[in-house]
């Protein structure tokens, strides 16, 4: 790490004459040597990542790259960064405890669309509807690569490869709309070769208060070449992608041309603006609190095969995770006038009287009765007199 680069509290870092130290790309590159396969796409991502943080203004020291199993995992070794290479599925649930413990860090996870919807398919919604402020970052190449070809959860029904040898019969996941129906405060889509969007899709997740969701499409050139080629490839990209900006109508096209609007039935469809009119263009409204739009504009193109929204789905606001956890025990123990534990389960399991109304039985245990007395001290409870040895 840069020695200009140290600083406290997530604060910017400044240098020595206490003037702001300007960060760089090279501060975030590990010296270890990148090792995906040539041509992957993960190495675009890695190096928009490395140009992007220097924008933060937050030292290296204060950042933590979380990641999973599988080809993305190797993420957290190639940033300069604090980093956690946890076992498969399980990043959001490590970055969670890091996101209590350490909330003056900024907590970014690392997974891809093996790691992170199937085995880790549970921590992530959970992850994402306590809205736990770590910043999600989803590989989405519809395959697996790491272990050579099998077909991922978010592979196309009749996909062929090794482990599907007739053609998967498996309906995928839409990433984006798992993550709308977990409550995900913010939801975004972008592309591993599209430098500037992917920046700016960053920069908005690092900006969100709570837990945010990016999908990134990556292609995997060894066994999954050419997997978003019909929106990505140079000569039809205006004409497939569709980019949403806040507060603006959807439309796209190299002219503009067209747009999505409403049918009768209330869902949204690609129409050609000449003949909808422009008044008849759905406004996008990322900050709509109803996730149901950016639900519907999830399923516009459930594959990457037709028209395809990119950028900005849903950033909601809510209460974060860790903020609110600090507020239970006043809230839930405001009435109670003891709270201890049953001896009988290692001293551990919580019992209490409520309202005057005994909950359990037993006497008190080690563990509890010091959270009782540190309840009691943070409170200024008059209960509270001096600290006991609770080993004895």
């Amino acid at each position: 790490m840069s020695e200009s680069t140290t600083a406290t509290n997530g604060r910017p870092a400044s240098g020595g004459n206490g003037a702001a130290a300007t960060l760089t790309k090279k501060d975030f590159a590990s010296d270890q040597e990148t090792r995906w396969c040539p041509g992957c796409g993960d190495y675009a991502i890695l190096a928009t990542v490395q140009q992007f943080l220097p924008e933060l203004g937050i030292p290296p020291e204060r950042i933590v790259f979380v990641a999973g199993i599988g080809c993305s995992g190797r993420f957290a070794y190639y940033m300069s960064t604090y980093g956690l290479h946890g076992i498969h599925g399980r990043a959001p649930a490590l970055a969670t405890g890091l996101a209590l413990a350490r909330p003056d860090l900024s907590i970014w996870v690392v997974t891809g669309d093996g790691d992170g919807l199937s085995i880790g398919g549970n921590h992530l919604i959970h992850a994402l509807r306590r809205n736990v402020p770590i910043k999600i970052l989803l590989f989405n190449n519809q395959i697996y690569g790491l272990t050579k070809g099998q077909y991922s959860p978010t592979s196309e029904v009749g996909k062929v490869t090794k482990s599907t040898p007739f053609g998967s019969l498996d309906q995928p996941f839409n990433p984006l709309s798992l993550a709308l129906g977990a409550e995900a405060t913010f939801v975004a889509r972008t592309v591993d070769t599209d430098r500037k969007h992917q920046a700016d899709i960053l920069r908005a997740a690092a900006g969100h208060q709570g837990s945010a969701l990016v999908e990134i499409y990556q292609n995997c050139n060894v066994f999954n070449d050419g997997q978003f080629s019909d929106i990505v490839r140079k000569q039809q990209r205006d004409e497939m992608m569709i980019e949403l900006v806040d507060g603006e109508p959807i439309r796209f096209g190299a002219e503009g041309e067209r747009g999505v609007v409403r049918d009768a039935g209330g869902r949204l469809r690609v129409a050609d603006v000449a003949e909808a009119g422009d008044r008849a263009l759905v406004v996008h409204d990322a900050h709509d609190p109803n996730p149901s739009q950016a639900f519907a504009l999830a399923h516009l193109a459930d594959q990457p095969t037709g028209p395809t929204p990119i950028g900005v789905f849903r950033a909601a606001e809510r209460p974060v995770f860790a903020a609110e956890l600090t507020r239970v025990p006043e809230q839930v123990f405001r009435n109670a006038t003891e709270l201890f534990a049953t001896s009988t389960a290692g001293g551990v399991m919580p019992i209490a009287t409520l309202d005057g109304e005994p909950v359990g039985d037993g006497s008190p245990g080690p563990v509890t009765r010091r959270l009782r007395d540190l309840y009691w001290a943070a409170h200024d409870d008059p209960r509270y007199t001096t600290p006991v040895d609770y080993a004895a």
